[in-house]
């Protein structure tokens, strides 16, 4: 499980204050919810291609063993291959 830390400026923390009655609660359901938008497009995306390979004859019915076999790029891993793209192509 990872743990991580966001640190607001008084003016941040001020301007979080007027929108959200709970910050740490705020925060901790805008996190979730794009994780589950990620976790729905990786488990989407996974399923699909094992429906698409003959090899594979059963998937997991369990959403996050299907996420954690997926074999995904990070967003960093994604950055780096785009950006190799480009100099390979002169862009």
């Amino acid at each position: 499980m990872a743990t991580y830390t966001v640190t607001l400026t008084d003016a941040e923390d001020k301007a979080l204050r007027h929108v959200a009655l709970e910050p740490q609660e705020w925060i901790d359901n805008a996190v979730h919810n794009r994780c589950r938008i990620a976790m729905d497009e990786i488990y989407n995306a996974e399923v699909e291609r094992m429906v698409a390979d003959p090899d594979i004859t059963t998937i997991p019915a369990d959403k996050d063993a299907v996420i954690l076999e997926a074999n995904v790029l990070s967003a960093a891993e994604r950055l780096a291959v785009t950006e190799t793209e480009e100099v390979s192509n002169g862009d």
